[in-house]
């Protein structure tokens, strides 16, 4: 964030440069409702998808951890805006980052413990980890057993804090939330339905299943909003305008709205997710993108060095390799300077001649030697 020059400017007006507050121009600053909505080039792949990860088991995750946070949210007693901006930042936060890399338990712990400070409804992060524990207790089928103020707790605790401070980073501090709640009700007050609680009610009900999928990151809340009351005129057979289409009037479009509906649809016919062959599948992927990081850097999966076995042949015969292409180098080179350069090495091309016969060289020169030898002492 940089300060240009001074103007003379008082109200605030976004330009080229950045956004002019007062009188000093602020670059780089960029929150609004609006930037909180992903792209749709930017849904897939997802980082998940990138480290391995399957669609179908993705969004069992995100299920999966949307559950846990509804869950932990009510034996929390938080109220339901918390534990729907809880859900809608665990979701943001996993197109960002990988299930692979980050544990979605530890992820869902901090953002709940983020949430309940968004909505001033703080909770110490030791009730939210002894609740996670009693849900994990619940899900294996054990006895309840109090949680034990240990070195793991210490460790939890310690991760839960350092995931709130890597989703607050990845969402760029960005952590407003529009909730369809109100708006629901508003829309239902100018088609003259707020009377009918039923109606009301059954459209919270739906808007609160659909913080499971990733609608929230996708559309705007007054087209969720819409989309909700649609569901439950359907699931009651209330009529609603229709000659123009009621949601048109605010804002809403027919692909948006049906979009919505099949994603919310989809999840009552979905077989619910299984923790234990998620937990696998994630763990599988884990080791084997760490394999893949090892081998890349010429290591084994126990971090030893990876040693070469190319053509075949062990790393002990490698050097006896090596020695005899040596050897025919050094003899080539010798035949090559013998044949080509005789004149520079007279005396290799003689000690070649001698060669061809070993013996009758070496007894000739023997018997240079005693030659000399014996004339020696005649000269003296």
């Amino acid at each position: 964030m940089a300060a240009g020059p001074a103007t003379t400017a008082t109200s605030t007006v976004t330009n080229s440069d950045g956004i002019l507050i007062g009188d000093k121009v602020y670059s780089e600053v960029f929150l609004t409702i609006d930037n909180s909505l992903i792209p749709e080039e930017k849904l897939s792949p997802t980082p998940s998808m990138l480290d391995g990860l399957d669609l179908h088991t993705e969004t069992d995750l995100r299920i999966l951890g949307c559950e846990l946070i509804q869950s932990a949210g009510i034996l929390l007693r938080l109220p339901q805006v918390a534990m729907a901006t809880g859900q809608v930042l665990f979701h943001r936060f996993f197109y960002s980052k990988s299930f692979v890399k980050h544990s979605f338990e530890i992820v869902a712990m901090a953002c709940i413990n983020l949430a309940s400070k968004i909505e001033e409804a703080p909770r110490r992060i030791r009730d939210v980890i002894n609740v996670f524990h009693h849900l994990r207790q619940i899900r294996g089928k054990r006895s309840s057993s109090p949680l034990i103020l240990d070195q793991n707790y210490i460790n939890t605790k310690n991760q839960v804090i350092k995931a709130e401070r890597r989703v607050l980073k990845e969402l760029g501090f960005c952590v407003h939330v529009k909730h369809p709640h109100k708006i629901i009700v508003m829309y239902l007050q100018v088609l003259e339905c707020e009377k009918n609680q039923t109606l009301v009610q059954t459209a919270w009900n739906y808007m609160n299943d659909s913080l499971r999928t990733n609608v929230f990151v996708r559309f705007q809340a007054e087209t969720i909003a819409c989309a909700c009351i649609y569901l439950a005129a359907r699931a009651l057979q209330i009529p609603l305008p229709s000659r123009p289409h009621w949601y048109l009037l605010f804002g809403a479009t027919e692909e948006e709205i049906k979009d919505i509906c099949i994603t919310t649809l989809k999840l009552y016919t979905r077989k619910k997710p299984n923790y234990d062959l998620l937990e696998r599948e994630v763990e599988k992927r884990k080791v084997a993108l760490q394999e893949a990081k090892l081998k890349a850097k010429g290591l084994n999966p126990d971090g030893t060095p990876a040693l070469s076995t190319m053509g075949g042949f062990s790393p002990g015969s490698k050097p006896c390799k090596a020695s005899k292409m040596l050897h025919f180098v050094e003899l080539f080179v010798v035949k090559m300077c013998l044949t080509v350069c005789p004149v520079f090495f007279p005396r290799l091309r003689k000690d070649s001649k001698l060669g061809r016969n070993s013996r009758s060289g070496s007894r000739s020169r023997s018997r240079t030697r005693s030659r000399s030898r014996s004339r020696s002492p005649r000269r003296q």
